[in-house]
C-alpha cells in the first residue's frame, strides 16, 4: 500500500509539474508586446510612392503582433548583399495565406518560431520577382540585370537579398514580374503535395478540394500535366475558372458535397480541411492518399497543426495513407515551375492588384479565403 500511494502521489506531482509547464508556456505564447510607432514613409520631402534612394527604400514593417493595421509602410535602410547574396530590386511581390499567419503571430505556437511577444524579424512577405541589381563577390549562378523570382522574407519591400543557392530562380521568358511573383510559396506548395506527398501517377483520378485559391489554381494544372483526370471542387462562380484551367470535372460544394456524391478518387489534395479523415477516406480508392496542405484554425494555440496531426494519428489505422505537409521553397522546384511556365503548362490567376501602401488591406482581403487565385503587390 506505501508503495501504491507513493506512485499516485508521485503521479499527482508529475500531473501537476506538466500542467504548470504547459500554463506557463500558453502564457508566453499568447503574450503580445505593444505596438511601438512607426518610422514615417515619407521623409526629407520623398513621397510614400517615390524611388528608392542609394541608401533607403520603402518597406512594409511589423513591430508586433495584431490586426493588419500594425503593418506599417515605413523608409528603411536598403539592404546590402553579403558575399554569396543577391540584391534584387523587386517589382511585384504576392499574399499568402503565410502573412496573415505571421500577421498576427497565430497560431500561437508558431510563435516559438516567429518571436515570443514580439515578432523576431520586421521584414514582412515572402513572394517575389524582380531584377538583380548587385552580387556580392562570390556569387556565379547570377548576375545584374537578371529578372528572377523567389522567395524571401521581407519580400513588401522595394528591395531584397538572398543567398544564391537559396528559393530564387531565373524567370522564364514572356512572363512578367506579376505573374512570376505567384509562383514561389503557393505553385512550391501544390508541386510538392502532389509530387512529393500523393506521388501522383499518370492516369490517376485526383481531386483538389479548394481548386480556385492560390494554390489550388497551381494543383489543377500541375496535376494535368502530371497525365491525372482531374475534379476541382470550388464555388460556383469558379466552376468554369476550373474548367478554363484544366479540370476534367468539377463538384459545386454549394450543391454537393463531394464526400457523399459516390465518385471515388486515387489521391485528395485538401486545401480546406473542411471534412473528417473518415469522410474523405469513403471516396477513397483502397490504397489511395489524402494529403492535408491547409486546414481551419480549430483553436488559436495548434490552428491547422491540430488536423494535420489527426491526420497522422488516423493513418496509423487505415491501409489508405493520410497526412499533412508544410512547403519549402528550393531553387530546384523553382526552376521546374519555371520550365513548365515557359512551355505554356501552368498559369497564373490573378484576383486583385495592390500599391505598397495597400499591403495591410491586401492581407485583409487574402484572410477572408474568397480570392479566386493570387493577390499582387505592385512596387513603386
Amino acid at each position: 500500500r506505501r508503495a501504491l500511494r507513493f506512485l499516485l502521489r508521485a503521479l499527482a506531482g508529475i500531473t501537476l509539474l506538466l500542467g504548470a509547464v504547459v500554463t506557463v508556456l500558453a502564457l508566453l505564447l499568447r503574450r503580445e508586446s505593444p505596438c511601438p510607432p512607426g518610422a514615417p514613409a515619407a521623409i526629407d520631402g520623398l513621397a510614400a510612392d517615390a524611388a528608392p534612394d542609394a541608401s533607403s527604400m520603402l518597406a512594409i514593417r511589423q513591430h508586433c503582433y495584431g490586426p493588419p493595421e500594425v503593418l506599417q509602410l515605413e523608409r528603411v535602410s536598403r539592404p546590402v548583399p553579403s558575399a554569396r547574396q543577391l540584391l534584387v530590386r523587386v517589382r511585384a511581390a504576392s499574399v499568402n495565406p503565410l502573412d496573415w499567419h505571421y500577421q498576427r503571430g497565430r497560431p500561437y505556437v508558431m510563435r516559438l518560431e516567429s518571436g515570443l511577444g514580439t515578432p523576431k524579424e520586421a521584414a514582412f512577405g515572402a513572394d517575389f520577382a524582380g531584377v538583380v541589381e548587385a552580387v556580392g563577390d562570390s556569387v556565379t549562378r547570377f548576375a545584374p540585370g537578371d529578372s528572377v523570382f523567389g522567395s524571401r522574407t521581407g519580400a513588401f519591400g522595394q528591395y531584397v537579398t538572398i543567398g544564391e543557392t537559396a528559393g530564387v530562380a531565373r524567370m522564364p521568358s514572356g512572363v512578367s514580374f506579376e505573374e512570376a511573383s505567384t509562383l514561389g510559396v503557393a505553385a512550391t506548395t501544390a508541386l510538392q503535395a502532389l509530387r512529393d506527398h500523393a506521388h501522383v501517377q499518370p492516369g490517376e483520378r485526383v481531386l483538389i478540394n479548394g481548386a480556385s485559391g492560390g494554390v489550388g489554381t497551381f494543383a489543377v494544372q500541375l496535376a494535368k500535366s502530371m497525365g491525372a483526370h482531374v475534379t476541382g471542387v470550388a464555388s460556383t462562380r469558379n466552376q468554369e475558372l476550373m474548367r478554363s484551367l484544366g479540370a476534367d470535372a468539377t463538384v459545386d460544394y454549394s450543391q454537393v458535397d463531394f464526400t457523399q456524391a459516390g465518385a471515388r478518387y486515387d489521391v485528395i489534395i485538401d486545401l480546406v480541411g473542411n471534412h473528417a479523415p473518415s469522410a474523405l477516406r469513403r471516396v477513397l480508392e483502397r490504397g489511395g492518399r489524402a494529403v492535408l496542405v491547409g486546414g481551419p484554425e480549430l483553436d488559436p494555440y495548434l490552428g491547422p497543426v491540430r488536423p494535420m496531426v489527426a491526420f497522422t494519428v488516423y493513418d496509423w489505422f487505415v491501409p489508405e495513407e493520410f497526412g499533412g505537409m508544410l512547403a519549402t521553397t528550393t531553387q530546384a522546384d523553382l526552376t521546374a515551375l519555371a520550365a513548365l511556365m515557359a512551355r505554356g503548362a501552368l498559369r497564373v490567376v490573378i484576383d486583385r492588384r495592390f500599391t505598397l501602401a495597400e499591403v495591410p488591406a491586401a492581407v485583409a482581403y487574402q484572410k477572408q479565403g474568397r480570392s479566386r487565385g493570387k493577390n499582387v503587390v505592385l512596387m513603386p
